[in-house]
């Protein structure tokens, strides 16, 4: 069974925590139930609470928001209720309606919405919803907390007869204004309102002359106030009547309270289930600022806390804009217990309390703000030694309380315990002091307990090293400016850096040697070895961040080389194929302007054909029959191949466009005779000049003639092709 105690709870600062959630909840009750937060005792319970404050953080984000549960507590209307015979009040019953009509809603949307929030759904089950109360509170209260007319016949009928009687009194009253402000008696204000009732206000001199009652007068005595006499009888009979609307209303008000207290019991869990769900929302949102999440809960003896941070540091830090720093902290059977060893200021105790803290907060049904892939699971015990604990009460030392604390240790701590000590060992002689603590860590250790200590001690950085499943750590400093640098690193012991810090802060260096001299020459080789190792290890860290920010570098390098690559290739396919596409087209042109040339001899029109047809024919042979699907593939890639010429081509266009804006030496274009050895300009073939007609050359080719402008032919020299 769970079980931590009220000191645990203090030292890990966890009312801190609680107020801030006590601040973020609506209700007065809901505050209440923050501040009475503790661990929960069996894990169905912790798991229930923990699935609720997930599933309404999740609400966050999603469009099916939950709906708003802010009401007015009822407390004083329970107590009222519980006691026989006793009436509420108009007000209390508009109260007692509205967190009805709250309760109802909230729990048909969670009925409603049940695969988004089962565990919600599941407590809200607990609960019945029934819209009697509602019915019966609105027959008789309107929405302004009035008793309607109809709530009862007599009440109708004496609020008729109120306002006819009304109606009368000031009919009266203003037959009687008239009639004496005409004869002069009234001042200038004419009336006015005296023990709620409507006077006329009568100079002194003629108070007798006005037939009626006088009600009181002006300071100075100038003015009397007078009610009228027809309208002081009307005023009686409306005063009796009020007195019997008043006692009607009584009764009816006796006739709801009765039918309302059987309601007793579920108006009480309404007022429960309102207020847990202002309690989730509250740690719910507490959580969103933390960052907080739900880390998986296991049966396997494992804690593992990665890049957790201290919830109310980073708040604090939060608001002025300053870094807070994760640590990442694991135990384990085979590394139960870390010794955190290394300078004042540099962050060992907020380490430990991270831990600590996170996990109370966890079995007390909050999100704790870790990675999502930290993992732990659920201890009995959590034990703490932190801070100064001088007892004045009892008398006692620091030393001497810690004695007393590290006594209970002993008799609570095994397996299922996690203990967090703070400065082991410290209080007493160093020597004596390091001892008895060592004992005490080989007792801890031997009865498989968690446990995180922070020290100064030698003797204990030297046992945790030689214990198998101990682990030590300590928080790394910059080599050069000493300054902390706020990061635990585990595997390897801290040094204090006594001597350092001191020289760093000004601290003579012949002191410092003379301390030096005063000490074991082993403790200060020990220290220094340590203190060289911290160094090293901090350059080691410096240098492991810049390979793996190289790495990262040389992978999105390798990458985009990749996809070039890649580009490259399908470039080069494309080009090849349009290349074949052309040898083709040329070879298959060469042939048919030899089939051409024979026809041209012989004029055998079947041999032409038939040379066709063999030509068509073997080009068929070499083609496969693509599917509808690989034939729509062929024409893409046509497409693409056709669009990036189309591109080239129009880069040479315009190389060759910049090229003729080049000034360009034209040779004299040479007088063309009959005889003359000419081709044309976009030819090969080249043939002789039989006749020169008006700029028109007719050329003998050997085969044929063809009549050619003189401007499309070219000279050609002899022996020249």
């Amino acid at each position: 069974m769970i079980s931590i105690t009220e000191k645990t709870l203090q030292d890990l600062q966890f009312p801190t925590v609680l107020e801030t959630i006590s601040t973020i909840c609506n209700t007065d009750i809901g505050k209440q139930k923050a501040l009475e937060i503790t661990p929960f005792k069996d894990k169905e319970t912790l798991m229930q609470a923990l699935m609720q404050t997930s599933e309404y953080v999740s609400s966050f984000q999603n469009n099916n928001a939950i709906p708003n549960h802010g009401f007015d507590a009822i407390t004083h209307e329970i107590k009222f209720l519980a006691i026989e015979d006793s009436f509420l009040e108009v007000g209390s019953f508009r109260k007692i309606a509205t967190i009805s009509s709250t309760v109802n809603f909230l729990l048909s949307f969670l009925r409603k919405f049940e695969d988004y929030y089962p565990n919600l759904n599941a407590r809200a089950n607990q609960v019945e919803l029934t819209k009697e109360i509602i019915t019966m509170v609105d027959e008789i209260v309107d929405k302004y907390g009035e008793i309607k007319d109809n709530a009862s016949p007599d009440l109708l009928s004496i609020r008729r007869n109120m306002n006819v009687v009304r109606g009368k009194v000031n009919q009266s009253f203003g037959s009687a204004l008239t009639q004496y402000n005409a004869l002069g008696y009234l001042d200038d204000i004419k009336e006015s309102f005296v023990q709620n009732r409507r006077v006329l206000a009568v100079l002194a001199m003629y108070r007798r002359k006005v037939k009626g009652s006088i009600l009181g007068s002006s300071k100075t005595g100038s003015i009397a106030y007078i009610e009228p006499e027809a309208t002081l009888q009307y005023s009686r009979e409306l005063s009796n009547l009020e007195y019997e609307e008043k006692e009607e209303i009584t009764r009816i008000l006796k006739q709801l309270s009765n039918q309302i207290r059987p309601f007793l019991p579920l108006l009480i869990k309404y007022q429960d289930f309102l207020s847990d769900i202002d309690l989730i929302a509250a740690k719910a949102k507490y959580a969103d600022r933390i960052n907080g999440i739900l880390p998986k809960i296991t049966e396997e003896r494992r804690l593992y806390f990665r890049d957790a941070y201290h919830p109310i540091l980073y708040l604090n830090n939060k608001q002025k804009n300053e870094i807070t720093h994760p640590q990442t902290i694991e135990l384990h059977q085979e590394s139960r217990i870390i010794v955190i060893s290394g300078p004042n200021a540099g962050g060992k105790t907020i380490s430990l309390k991270t831990v600590g803290l996170l996990q109370l907060m966890l079995q007390s049904g909050m999100l704790i703000p870790v990675h999502e892939r930290s993992e732990t699971f659920l201890f009995d015990r959590i034990l703490t030694d932190i801070g100064d604990n001088q007892s004045i009460e009892n008398h006692l030392s620091t030393y001497s309380y810690r004695l007393k604390n590290m006594n209970y240790f002993l008799k609570k701590c095994n397996r299922k315990t996690m203990f967090l000590i703070d400065e082991f060992g410290t209080g007493s002689d160093p020597e004596l002091g390091g001892a008895l603590a060592e004992i005490f860590l080989e007792e801890f250790y031997h009865r498989e307990a968690f446990g995180i200590i922070t020290t100064h001690y030698s003797n204990l950085k030297i046992l945790a090293n030689e214990l198998p499943f101990a682990t030590n750590a300590n928080m790394l400093f910059d080599e050069k400016s000493l300054e902390p640098m706020y990061k635990l690193a585990l595997g390897q012991a801290g040094s204090s850096f006594t001597f350092e810090v001191a020289l760093k802060n000004g601290i003579p260096f012949s002191l410092i040697n003379r301390a030096k001299k005063k000490i074991e020459v082993g403790k200060v080789r020990f220290d220094k070895t340590i203190a060289t190792l911290q160094k090293e290890r901090s350059k080691m860290e410096k240098t492991s961040q810049t390979l793996k920010e190289e790495e990262t570098k040389a992978r999105e390098e390798g990458k985009k080389m990749e996809n070039i690559n890649v580009k490259i290739k399908q470039k080069l396919e494309s080009y090849q194929e349009l290349y074949d596409s052309n040898q083709k087209t040329i070879y298959i042109g060469q042939k048919i302007e030899d089939i051409s040339e024979k026809y041209f001899n012989n004029k055998n029109k079947k041999e032409l054909l038939g040379e066709f047809l063999k030509i068509i024919e073997i080009e068929n042979s070499k083609r496969k029959k693509a599917t509808p699907k690989e034939a729509k593939a062929i024409i893409e890639k046509k497409k693409e191949v056709i669009e990036e010429i189309t591109v080239h081509v129009e880069e040479i266009r315009k190389e060759k466009k910049e090229k003729k804006l080049k000034p360009v030496v034209v040779k004299p274009k040479a007088i063309l005779k009959v005889g003359d050895r000419v081709r044309m300009l976009d030819g090969k073939s080249v043939g002789s000049i039989d006749k020169i007609e008006k700029n028109k050359a007719v050329v003998n080719y050997g085969v044929f003639t063809s009549k050619v402008s003189l401007d499309e032919l070219e000279f050609v020299e002899a022996g020249k092709k």
